[in-house]
């Protein structure tokens, strides 16, 4: 891998961790209603299930979803269901559950690991990442050094919507407009699911 190639990586990592999409929404909305301590297993969770769809789509992911049109399918309505089911849980979601005592909670680091499979960007950014940056010659070195520099910077920079959405609970502490935050972005992130149905 050329140094050209090891300067570029980190860049695009973080312009694509720290962009706007589901993961990142998610963040958001869990940084609001549970604080920032509470949302690091989610953190840490997006970043190891990204690493080993990185790592994945670098060994051949790719070219076995374009060989097996019907899995494709599967990982898209089975991405797709899980994704609505965690926008409906965003949306009807009512109060901040670290002062209420309820039962809601946050996703748990196997949960947004898991999550990342569904999440119609990480496909995006993993397979294009994988298809111009893994080396043929030596697939999981390359792989796994791709994967290593993109955790490396993609945790701190989704930390940065976890802190937005811990500094956002002042403002939206009113239940009424936690009520309105929490439906709004559960709508976008069921909208995020247009790119995968437009592929």
């Amino acid at each position: 891998m050329s140094s050209a190639t090891l300067l570029a990586i980190p860049a695009l990592a973080f312009v694509t961790s720290i962009s706007p999409g589901p993961s990142n929404i998610m963040l958001l909305v869990s940084g609001v209603n549970f604080g920032f301590r509470r949302t690091i297993p989610q953190m840490v969770g997006i970043t190891a299930g990204f690493s080993m769809l990185l790592v994945t789509a670098g060994l051949g992911l790719g070219a076995v979803l374009r060989a097996v049109p019907a899995l494709e399918l599967v990982l898209k309505v089975g991405g797709g269901a899980y994704l609505l089911y965690l926008a409906w849980r965003i949306a009807m979601a009512r109060s901040m559950a670290a002062e209420t005592g309820s039962g809601a909670r946050p996703l748990t680091f196997l949960e947004s690991a898991a999550f990342q499979w569904a999440n119609p960007k990480a496909w995006v950014v993993a397979l294009t990442v994988m298809a111009v940056h893994a080396d043929p010659v030596s697939p999981v070195v390359s792989s796994v050094l791709v994967a290593a520099v993109f955790a490396l910077v993609n945790l701190p920079s989704i930390s940065v919507w976890a802190a937005f959405g811990l500094a956002l609970r002042r403002v939206i502490a009113d239940p009424v407009r936690l009520r309105w935050f929490n439906i709004a972005m559960g709508s976008l992130l069921a909208l995020s699911l247009w790119p995968m149905l437009m592929t």
